[in-house]
């Protein structure tokens, strides 16, 4: 093929860059995710359009929407890019036990808490560890496109055969409410909703998801307010009295400069129909490509099993001032679709 005819083809750049606007929904969020400027990342599109000569982001529309032919070009773009990821790891050859580089991606409270712990470990026995950190369905995307090689999250759904998914452990959602809130006279998160807006993860994160679904079922009906992807955001929103939240120790750990503003109490000081909330929490599965990366991934859970219930916990029970049951408890293995 001759150069004339490659020129006419847009580079990796711009295509990368394209996934990364349409799956983050925004400009601004694509640029955050590819560290690179919202300017640059816009500069990218425009010289894409102008390569394709179509338009693929409807400005007239505020947030801007994807066309059609942008939509189109997503779908055939992801669909390379899998292909290419796939075809560069055949032509490399190397053996998955003796790789040289493991590409994992945690969720941001676990990266948070024992990434610097698994990090260190890792790289004692492997040449290279590149470490992601992100948003549960960001990551499990990632890992579909052989981005990643291994994944910590909550989710199993995965929708690829010849995946496994090894349960790690669970842990216990909790009230953060500002420090000098006092929830007695708040029977149901319903009445607790009604002196103070429940500060939520969005719908679009797995905690998210999980909380929401948890307040349908005992029937709380709180109003949507403000929502933050991360913790940070919606814990300063907490300690400055605004709000409250259902968050999670790891969460916590993670922002815990906000400790001395808040109270963390079990979801059991308040009642659903009369009775304590009943258990709720959320279990963390290591999800890897059966056969692929040799004795790699049993490594990998065990370094988070021993870390989780090593120094780490005695640190979050005495910072965070609450009770080591609220903590995790280890999974045994068992189906994670039940």
């Amino acid at each position: 093929m001759s150069d004339e005819a490659t020129s006419q083809y847009p580079d990796w750049s711009l295509l990368s860059a394209w996934v990364a606007v349409v799956e983050s929904e925004s400009v601004s969020q694509a640029a955050h995710r590819l560290g690179l400027s919202q300017a640059a990342v816009s500069m990218r599109v425009k010289l894409l359009e102008t390569k394709l000569d179509t338009v693929l982001l409807d400005r007239g529309t505020r947030p801007a929407k994807v066309t059609l032919a942008g939509q189109r070009l997503y779908e055939t773009t992801t669909e390379l890019l899998r292909n290419a990821d796939e075809l560069l790891e055949t032509v490399r050859g190397i053996s998955r036990a003796r790789r040289s580089v493991v590409r994992i991606g945690c969720v941001d409270s676990l990266a948070a808490t024992v990434g610097p712990v698994l990090y260190r470990a890792l790289s004692s026995t492997t040449q290279q560890v590149r470490l992601w950190s992100g948003l549960t369905p960001s990551l499990v995307t990632q890992f579909g496109n052989r981005q990643l090689d291994v994944i910590v999250t909550t989710a199993t759904a995965v929708d690829q055969t010849g995946v496994s998914h090894l349960p790690l452990f669970s842990e216990q959602y909790l009230l953060a409410v500002p420090a000098n809130f006092d929830v007695s006279p708040a029977s149901s998160l319903s009445d607790l909703g009604g002196r103070l807006p429940l500060i939520r993860y969005s719908a679009r994160s797995s905690i998210g998801e999980q909380v929401d679904r948890f307040l349908t079922q005992h029937g709380d009906h709180l109003e949507r307010t403000c929502e933050f992807d991360t913790t940070d955001p919606m814990l300063s929103l907490v300690a400055a009295g605004i709000g409250f939240a259902i968050t999670t120790p790891m969460c916590v750990w993670q922002s815990r400069h906000f400790v001395p503003q808040l109270r963390l109490l079990p979801l059991d000081v308040l009642r659903s129909r009369g009775r304590p909330y009943g258990h709720f929490g959320r279990t963390f599965f290591l999800s890897c490509r059966e056969g692929e990366l040799g004795r790699v991934p049993k490594e990998i859970e065990g370094l988070l099993r021993v870390a989780m219930a090593g120094p780490v916990s005695a640190e979050m029970v005495a910072t965070l001032g609450i009770p080591r049951d609220m903590l995790w408890t280890h999974e045994g293995p068992r189906d994670p679709a039940a």
